[in-house]
């Protein structure tokens, strides 16, 4: 049986509410789940839980933590793009340090943590993958594509510097990030030192993977978590 419990994870900009699972045993590794923009919802919630079953601890954290973690609706946009404005590269980078410690001080090596990000976590974790030789990172439907995001370069711009393993999950009817913009990522990524993959789903929507929202795909999201966690089993030990 898994453990959940709510903590908070040290950083150079104070406490940083996470949500962390322990999974029955010994934890094969940590891996980091990065929330979408409406923060660390019920969805992301499941995600650790369902990492966690899977043999790895999850922790989930809270990158509005200092505009004071709020979980929003789904649909409730006029609060959610205020707080991605108030975002910045430092701060993302950061939060990224501060969680990769948390892992570290549970007794994870780095190869041993992994990270996979949904909407806009699923940026940062391709970010993530940048500054750290992880075992190994998940983007689901990360935008920021062309054009970068948070103060950050664009994804085309960083995948050439992958450090960490990299797969990317996306879908051709997502209306915010085109399949050219999709196929030049999977370009700019090849060219990284490590292993990268990019997978589409033709008839998935952006946020396919939430079965709280309208767009859940559940054939898309069914493959989607099997590819996301044999990533995480052929680079991170088996």
């Amino acid at each position: 049986m898994t453990t959940s419990s709510e903590i908070d994870i040290v950083t150079d900009d104070g406490p940083m509410p996470g949500y962390v699972t322990e999974p029955d045993g010994e934890p094969r590794g940590t891996v980091v789940v990065v929330q979408e923009a409406f923060g660390v919802t019920a969805h992301i919630q499941d995600v650790t839980r369902r990492i966690a079953e899977a043999g790895w601890r999850g922790v989930a954290p809270a990158l509005f933590h200092r505009q004071g973690s709020p979980v929003l609706a789904y649909d409730d946009y006029e609060a959610v793009m205020p707080l991605m404005a108030e975002l910045t590269a430092g701060g993302l980078t950061t939060d990224l340090h501060g969680v990769v410690a948390f892992a570290e001080s549970r007794g994870t090596s780095r190869d041993r943590i992994g990270v996979v990000g949904f909407c806009m976590g699923g940026s940062v974790s391709c970010y993530a993958a940048t500054i750290y030789p992880l075992g190994a990172a998940v983007t689901y439907y990360g935008g920021g594509v062309a054009a970068g995001r948070f103060g950050l370069p664009s994804l085309v711009d960083l995948a050439p510097s992958l450090d960490t393993p990299w797969l990317g999950l996306y879908g051709d009817q997502d209306q915010g990030i085109p399949v050219e913009d999709v196929e030049a990522l999977r370009a700019a990524a090849a060219s990284a030192p490590v292993p990268t993959e990019i997978v589409r789903y033709p008839d998935a929507e952006h946020g396919f993977n939430c079965n709280d929202r309208a767009s859940y795909n559940a054939p898309a999201a069914t493959d989607a978590w099997a590819r996301t966690l044999a990533w995480f089993d052929r680079h991170m030990g088996g």
